[in-house]
């Protein structure tokens, strides 16, 4: 048997669009000589489709679609066969009313072949709400060159039922477990899994477990591109009855691979490194972010500081240093290095820019104030005027210009609320909103070294010399709102706060625990009292990247008023 696991990069709701895609991996399967074509969770649909799932026209459109594809298979390649992810109806009126499914499709026609059975409702997945777990076993029989094949069929979260890797598991049947008596020849687990720090390793940990357990390979296929908040990494494998690595299929890119239990371990090795894979992600998510939503373009404002040069860089990795375009909006308090910082960074990268002062809007801005404030604005009001100032700006050139307006914060700011509504946080998206400051540093540190030479040229980003440059690196952060103005003084050292906002957010561990492990108590509760006063605001946010287990997205549900 041969085997084609096709990676693919599908547009949410967009049912025929995305069968088109189906069909041309279907194409190219069949030009190889494939027997099966293996395509990720909800292929279909594109993952996570949400309450799209609630409408009717969809639902009975897939079935066409389904219809369609098996005619194009009869006429195109006879012999070839497909899985497929769909929503299935249950046909009651029980809610939820819908399966989580996968359909072989072939000439003759399709039938659903399996379910899922463990379904995820926690951090931004929330299944529950939509579909109903399956009871029965996904076994697929397969007459294929005159011999017969039995495989195990499970949808992503049915594969993560190791608690002593996990941490945890959703509480449930072990569809593994189940598999167990089975003796299939192999196991496929067609998922939709998103990218977060170290969860390409985990991953094939899991499926290892799963080997062990079964005495036989796991093929393990995952989406690939950039959906909302969600970046899903594809980085899909084989690995064969020793658990031994077969084949891996590219981070971040689209790929079709073929497979045949005869094979033997490849010879390549991934070398990447974290630092690489998370690059690879966010220029992968707000690449998509922008095709997707319609935009050929983006717009960052550039202070000369860490935060925008990142996203520049990014950006410019994404769509291309043609499509980004740069404002400078220096005030009196803008030091001259920082405006020189941005220019240098901007031509390092080949983006253009453009200079718009704010010295007479910020003059502007006091006048009309001060009459009804009985004086001039100060203090805070003064220092967030002009971040209003410049996301007006911003946000004006961008829908002039038709740009999608990058926001350029990072998560340490979102966290303590050292951010501005309607000022700097203006955008349509957040690029390195779930990035810390440190993160910040260390991926910057990265990119100009060495060790990102290779993967800057593969996503044409020149490897000459440095792109953010030590000026910048080595450059105190400050928002340069007032004279001399540094982070240092409002906040702790990013060095100090940003472990005990990871232990806050993404650890969910207790004051009191931080300060029996010898943190300072004044500081946890300051930085308590900020992280929730800063609620409100992350409210109104953009939508950020996801890239750790816990995000200010929509997987972050704090309420506002509470104690």
């Amino acid at each position: 048997m041969r085997l084609a696991l096709a990676q693919i990069n599908p547009l949410v709701g967009d049912l025929k669009g995305n069968a088109e895609i189906i069909l041309e991996a279907c194409y190219q399967a069949a030009k190889r000589q494939a027997n099966l074509l293996l395509t990720p969770e909800l292929s279909l649909w594109g993952y996570p489709p949400r309450d799209l799932l609630f409408k009717p026209n969809l639902l009975k459109q897939q079935y066409e679609i389904l219809d369609e594809i098996a005619q194009a298979i009869a006429f195109e390649s006879k012999d070839l066969k497909v899985l497929i992810g769909i929503a299935e109806p249950t046909g009651d009126l029980h809610l939820p009313k819908l399966f989580n499914s996968i359909v072989l499709v072939e000439s003759s026609g399709w039938k659903v072949v399996a379910r899922k059975q463990l379904l995820p409702t926690f951090d931004v997945f929330d299944e529950k709400r939509y579909f109903r777990p399956a009871e029965t076993l996904g076994i697929l029989h397969l007459k294929i060159n005159k011999r017969e094949w039995k495989l195990g069929l499970t949808i992503c979260e049915d594969l993560w039922v190791e608690e002593e890797l996990q941490g945890h598991r959703i509480s449930g049947p072990d569809p593994i477990a189940r598999l167990e008596s089975q003796k299939i020849d192999f196991l496929i687990n067609l998922s939709a899994s998103p990218f977060s720090h170290n969860k390409i390793a985990l991953r094939q940990k899991l499926v290892a477990k799963a080997v062990k357990r079964l005495e036989c390979p796991v093929i393990y296929l995952n989406q690939v591109g950039g959906n909302d908040e969600l970046i899903f990494d594809g980085s899909s494998f084989v690995l064969d009855a020793q658990a031994e690595l077969i084949i891996k299929l590219p981070t971040c890119r689209k790929a079709l691979a073929i497979w045949e239990p005869s094979q033997k371990k490849e010879s390549t090795t991934d070398l990447s490194t974290p630092e690489e894979e998370l690059f690879k992600a966010l220029v992968l998510g707000v690449g998509d972010y922008a095709r997707k939503c319609g935009f050929n373009s983006a717009l960052i404002g550039l202070s000369g500081g860490i935060d925008s040069a990142l996203v520049t860089a990014i950006a410019t990795a994404a769509l291309g240093a043609q499509k980004i375009t740069g404002v400078l909006m220096p005030s009196p308090w803008s030091s001259h290095g920082s405006v020189e910082d941005a220019l240098n960074l901007a031509k390092r990268l080949g983006v253009s820019t453009q200079m718009v002062p704010i010295n007479n809007l910020m003059q502007s801005y006091n006048s009309a104030l001060e009459m009804p404030l009985g004086k001039l604005p100060e203090g805070i009001t003064a220092e967030n005027l002009q971040s209003r100032i410049r996301g007006t700006l911003l946000m004006a050139l961008a829908n002039q210009q038709k740009h999608l307006l990058l926001s350029t914060g990072n998560k340490s700011e979102l966290a303590v609320g050292y951010c501005t509504l309607y000022g700097d946080m203006n955008g349509g998206l957040s690029v390195i909103g779930d990035l810390y400051k440190s993160d910040v540093f260390r991926l910057s540190a990265w990119l100009d070294s060495s060790d990102s030479y290779k993967c800057r040229a593969e996503l044409g980003l020149t490897n000459k010399e440095a792109i953010i440059g030590e000026a910048i690196l080595n450059k105190p952060p400050s928002a340069e709102l007032r004279p001399d103005q540094l982070d240092s003084d409002s906040l702790p050292s990013y060095e100090i706060l940003d472990p005990l906002l990871q232990a806050l957010i993404e650890q969910r561990r207790a004051s009191q625990e931080l300060i029996n492990s010898g943190s300072c108590p004044t500081l946890i509760k300051q930085i308590e009292s900020l992280l929730k006063k800063a609620e409100f605001k992350r409210r109104q946010a953009p939508p950020l990247l996801k890239v750790t287990p816990q995000a200010f997205g929509s997987g972050w549900r704090l309420p506002i008023a509470a104690k």
